[in-house]
C-alpha cells in the first residue's frame, strides 16, 4: 500500500543530518565511508560505518521538552516514565556527552538528570549499537552520544525564549554565539520549574509452605516534586595558526526543590484480621549540582587530515537529600514518632585524552589513542530519632553509613578503516586496565579488584547499489558495576521495599553482532537490522521477603542471558503535508536465571514501535504527533508491563526571527511502570506512576539571522 505514495526526501526523525555536522565532532570519514544520503534535501539521520547520527533540530518536541524527550523518539531507544534509558531493551547503557562520559547519567539520581537536560541545547545525537575502538568499552547495549550545539555562524548570534506549562512549569532560556577572525564564543543560561506527582502502590503476599496466602500487605506512597532547574554553559575556541588550535568549557547546573510524601501501610492475615496498619508524612529537599569542565589542544600536522588531540575533561555530582518524618501506627496503637534522614552523594568522573589520527593511502584511517580515567565515589547517611517535645536528637545507629569508591582506567586503542573490493571495514582493538577499591567505612570492609581486559570490533559496509547498503558489525562490551550497586548498606528511606547494593557483584561482558539493509532514494526510506546479544555476568535485580510485608531487592549476577530481533524502519512522505516515520523493535529475549534459584529457561518475545507524523498545512505551520510503546520485559522472578506514550505538538513561524509553539506531553497519561513478581515465599504487584499530561506554551526570539526573501521552512530550524 505505501508504495503507491510519492515519498520526498525530507523526512521526520529517520532522515540524515549532513556530513559536516557529523565532522564537528569527529575526524572527518575518509572518502570511501558508507554513508546514506538524498543529495535534494536536508537529512535528519545519517548512517555511517559504525553509527546512526540522528539531527533533532526540526522536531517540535525539542522546542522545551527534555533530552527525555528527544531520545524517546529515536528509533530502538526507549525511555521509561524515571527516565531510564535502554537501547534494543537493554538499559545497560553508556551516555555521553560530546563524546566524554559524565557523571549526570550515573546512579539512582541518573534519570533525573536526562528529564533535565533541556532538548533546545541539543544538536544531535549519535547511536552506536556496536562501537568503536576509540569509544570506551562500557556499556553492554551500546553508546548514545549527545552532541550539544556549537553555533558557527560569523558574527553575533542567539535566541531568547520563555513558556508556560500546568502545574505552574515553566521554562526560561537565551544564547549568545560571537564567532569573529579566529575566536569563537557562545553563552548559554536558563532556567526551568518542574512539577510531578507520582503515586506508587504494592500488594505483596506472603505464602506459606503450601503456596496459600499467609498475609497480605498493601502499600500506597503519593509523592510531590517540585524542581528548580537552573544552567549556565559558555564555550571558547581560539585558533592559534594554522595548525594549532585551543578550546575550553564549562557547564553547570542545579535541580532540587521541595518533596513531599504520603506513605500509608497495612497488612492483613488471611483470616481478615489487620496485622499492622501505619501512616508515614515526608517532608524535604533533594538538591543536586553538576559540573562539566574541558580543555582540549588540537595539533594539524603537514598532511591533510592527520590530527594530534590532547583533552582534559573533569565532570562531578553531588547530592543532598535531607528528610523529616512523621510516624503513626494505628495497628498496634503507638505514639506519634518523629525522625530524619540525610544523605550526601558525590560522582567524580576525570579523564585524560592522547588521540591521534592519519589518513592513509587508499582513502583509509588510523587512531591511536590513550586514555587515563579517574573515578571517585562517596556516600554518607545520617539518621535521628527526634524528641517530640524537646526537639532533641539522638543518633540512629541503623540507619548512619559511609561508603567509599575509587576506581582507575588505563586504555590503549587502536583501530584502521581500509577498503578491500567493495567492501569498506573499519577494525578497533582496545585494551583497559581496571583498578578499584570499595571501602564499606562504617562496618570496616574493603574490596579489592584489578583486570585488563581486551575488547575486539569490527564492521563491513558494502554498496549494493546507488541507494542500498548492506553491513555488518561485531563487538565485546563491558558493564563495570556504578558503586552505589557494590553498598551493601540497606536504604530504608522507601519502606517496605527496602534497596542494598552488593559487594560481590561482578562486571557484566557482552557479545553483540548484527546485519543491516538499508535502502535511500529520493522517493523512499527504508532499513533493516538483524542483531543478536550474549551477556555473561549480566546485571539484574532479585528481591527477597524478609517478613511483615516488607522485601528487599539487591543487584545479582546473572549467569548467562541472550537476545536478538530485527529493527525496522520506514520514512517519507505519504501526503505532500504530510510525512511518517515508522520504526520498531521485533525481539526474543531469554534469561537463565537457575543459579539465583529461579528453575528453568525463561523466555518472552514482543514489539516495541514508534511512530511519528508530521503534518504541514503550510509553509509555517507543522503539527506533530508521537506514539511510543515499549513492550513487556522479562525479569528473573517476573515480568514488567507494557507502556504506551502520546505526545503531542505544533509550531508556528510569525516571522523570521519569532516563532510560537504548543506541546502537549503524555496525552493518554501512559507513564506507568507496572512490575510482577513470583517465588515460592511471595508475590507482589508493584506500579508506579507518574500523573498527568503536560502542557506548554511559548514562544522563541532570535536574533543575527541572515534575511531572507520568504518565510523559512520549519524544517531549516536550527537554533
Amino acid at each position: 500500500m505505501i508504495t503507491r505514495y510519492r515519498f520526498a526526501a525530507s523526512i521526520a526523525a529517520l532522515a540524515c543530518v549532513t556530513h559536516a555536522a557529523a565532522e564537528e565532532t569527529t575526524p572527518p570519514p575518509p572518502p570511501t565511508m558508507e554513508t546514506i544520503v538524498v543529495k535534494s534535501e536536508k537529512l535528519a539521520v545519517e548512517n555511517l560505518i559504525d553509527r546512526k547520527v540522528y539531527s533533532v533540530a526540526s522536531d517540535v518536541l525539542s522546542t522545551f521538552g527534555s533530552l527525555s524527550d528527544i531520545l524517546s523518539v529515536i528509533p530502538s531507544v526507549d525511555v521509561d516514565p524515571d527516565g531510564i534509558v535502554s537501547l534494543r531493551g537493554d538499559a545497560k547503557v553508556l551516555i555521553l556527552i560530546d563524546g566524554k562520559p559524565s557523571s549526570q547519567f550515573s546512579g539512582a539520581s541518573a534519570g533525573d538528570a536526562l528529564q533535565s537536560i533541556p532538548a533546545q541545547d541539543i544538536e544531535r545525537i549519535e547511536i552506536f549499537t556496536t562501537p568503536p575502538a576509540q569509544f570506551k568499552a562500557d556499556g553492554a547495549a551500546g553508546v548514545i552520544n549527545i552532541i550539544l550545539k556549537k553555533n558557527r555562524a560569523r558574527g553575533t548570534t542567539g535566541s531568547a525564549q520563555a513558556s508556560a506549562g500546568s502545574g505552574r512549569r515553566y521554562v526560561m532560556s537565551a544564547n549568545a554565539n560571537y564567532t569573529s577572525g579566529p575566536l569563537a564564543a557562545s553563552l548559554n543560561a536558563g532556567y526551568k520549574q518542574d512539577y510531578k506527582e507520582r503515586r506508587v502502590e504494592s500488594s505483596t503476599v506472603a505464602l506459606d509452605g503450601s503456596g496459600a496466602p499467609s498475609l497480605t500487605s498493601s502499600n500506597a506512597v503519593s509523592e510531590r516534586i517540585r524542581r528548580e532547574v537552573p544552567w549556565l554553559r559558555s564555550g571558547i575556541d581560539y585558533t592559534l595558526n594554522e595548525h594549532q588550535s585551543v578550546s575550553a568549557s564549562v557547564g553547570w547546573d542545579t535541580r532540587g526543590g521541595l518533596r513531599t510524601y504520603t506513605q500509608v501501610d497495612d497488612s492483613v492475615t488471611s483470616d481478615g484480621s489487620i496485622a499492622s496498619a501505619t501512616r508515614r508524612f515526608s517532608s524535604g529537599h533533594d538538591p543536586a549540582a553538576d559540573i562539566d569542565e574541558r580543555v582540549g589542544f588540537t595539533q594539524k600536522f603537514a598532511l591533510p587530515g592527520e590530527t594530534l588531540d590532547l583533552s582534559l575533561h573533569r565532570s562531578a555530582t553531588h547530592q543532598d537529600e535531607p528528610y523529616n518524618y512523621i510516624n503513626e501506627s494505628f495497628t498496634p496503637p503507638l505514639p506519634r514518632t518523629f525522625n530524619n534522614l540525610e544523605f550526601h552523594e558525590t560522582y567524580d568522573f576525570k579523564d585524560f585524552d592522547v588521540d591521534y589520527a592519519r589518513p592513509t593511502s587508499g582513502g583509509g584511517a588510523l587512531k591511536l589513542g590513550y586514555e587515563l580515567e579517574l573515578d571517585g565515589y562517596s556516600y554518607d547517611n545520617a539518621g535521628n530519632n527526634v524528641d517530640p517535645i524537646t526537639g532533641e536528637q539522638t543518633v540512629d545507629p541503623s540507619v548512619t553509613n559511609q561508603f567509599k569508591f575509587q576506581q582507575r582506567i588505563h586504555a590503549l586503542y587502536a583501530s584502521y578503516q581500509s577498503n578491500l573490493g567493495e567492501w569498506t571495514w573499519l577494525g578497533g582493538l582496545r585494551a583497559e586496565l581496571t583498578d578499584y577499591e570499595a571501602r564499606q567505612i562504617t562496618t570496616d570492609v574493603s574490596s579489592r579488584k584489578s583486570y585488563l581486559q581486551i575488547f575486539p570490533n569490527l564492521h563491513l559496509s558494502r554498496p549494493l547499489s546507488d541507494q542500498s547498503t548492506l553491513s555488518f558489525g561485531a563487538g565485546r562490551r563491558v558493564v563495570r558495576q556504578d558503586p552505589s550497586s557494590l553498598n551493601p548498606y540497606v536504604n530504608p528511606e522507601y519502606t517496605p521495599n527496602l534497596n542494598a547494593g552488593n559487594f560481590d557483584l561482578k562486571p557484566q561482558y557482552s557479545q553483540s553482532y548484527e546485519a543491516g539493509y538499508a535502502y535511500q532514494h529520493a522517493a523512499q526510506s527504508y532499513g533493516l537490522t538483524g542483531y543478536y546479544r550474549l551477556n555473561r555476568d549480566s546485571f539484574t535485580d532479585v528481591t527477597q521477603y524478609l517478613a511483615d510485608g516488607v522485601t528487599l531487592t539487591t543487584p545479582a549476577n546473572l549467569p548467562k542471558d541472550k537476545s536478538a530481533g530485527v529493527e525496522f524502519t520506514a520514512n517519507g512522505k505519504i501526503l505532500p503535508q504530510l510525512s511518517v516515520s515508522v520504526s520498531g523493535n521485533l525481539f526474543y529475549s531469554q534469561i537463565d536465571a537457575s543459579a539465583l534459584g529461579v528453575s528453568g529457561l525463561q523466555s518472552t518475545e514482543g514489539l516495541n514501535a514508534k511512530a511519528r507524523f508530521d503534518y504541514h498545512p503550510t509553509e509555517a505551520n507543522v503539527l506533530q504527533l508521537t506514539v511510543n510503546r515499549t513492550d513487556k520485559r522479562l525479569t528473573p522472578q517476573g515480568y514488567i508491563a507494557a507502556i504506551n506514550i502520546v505526545n503531542l505538538g505544533y509550531k508556528y513561524q510569525i516571522t523570521n526571527a519569532l516563532k510560537a509553539t504548543a506541546t502537549l506531553y503524555d496525552l493518554f497519561d501512559g507513564q506507568h511502570v507496572h512490575r510482577f513478581f513470583s517465588s515460592a515465599t511471595f508475590t507482589e504487584d508493584y506500579q508506579r506512576s507518574y500523573l498527568g499530561r503536560v502542557l506548554y506554551v511559548g514562544l522563541v526570539y532570535s536574533f543575527g539571522l541572515p534575511n531572507k526573501s520568504k518565510e523559512p521552512s520549519l524544517e531549516d530550524d536550527q537554533q
